[in-house]
């Protein structure tokens, strides 16, 4: 095969440092588009963002060319620099160094994007740690709970 066919479709979680609630409902859709713009800058695709005050959900398409690791790191540093630089919170904002990264195939993409659009109302009922454990357990993340919120 002479070409390179690739469709690597991830559902990103991260939450704010220490899970600090500053992502205000007013600030949440510049972010996603500043997002949109690093994950577009290193040639993938974002389809769809949301999230509450405390953590975020992107549903991306990522280039083959770099890893999910660089692409987290890329989008973290650029966009916490982005707010920092705008003031765009109280005080210093930084996100948590780690991040959960889950495949998705192509069919379930649309379910997907419902559930992170709708992460607002989700969260009435269900906490950031009862969410993020709940994903783990059911894509067969093995993890240790005395060391998954540091």
């Amino acid at each position: 095969m002479s070409g390179t066919f690739t469709n690597l479709l991830y559902h990103v979680i991260f939450s704010t440092k220490d899970r600090v609630p500053v992502l205000e409902p007013a600030l949440r859709p510049e972010l996603y588009a500043y997002m949109g713009g690093i994950i577009r800058g290193e040639k993938g695709s974002l389809i769809t963002a949301g999230g509450v005050f405390d953590h975020v959900h992107l549903l991306a398409k990522f280039p083959p060319a770099l890893s999910v690791s660089e692409m987290l790191r890329h989008i973290k540093a650029n966009s916490s620099a982005w707010v920092n630089d705008a003031r765009r919170v109280t005080g210093q904002f930084a996100w948590q160094a780690g991040y959960g990264a889950f495949s998705v195939s192509e069919s379930a993409v649309g379910s997907v994007a419902v559930y992170i659009e709708g992460q607002v109302e989700h969260h009435r009922v269900r906490t950031f740690q009862e969410e993020f454990i709940v994903f783990l357990e059911r894509h067969g993340v093995a993890y240790d709970e005395r060391y998954i919120w540091h």
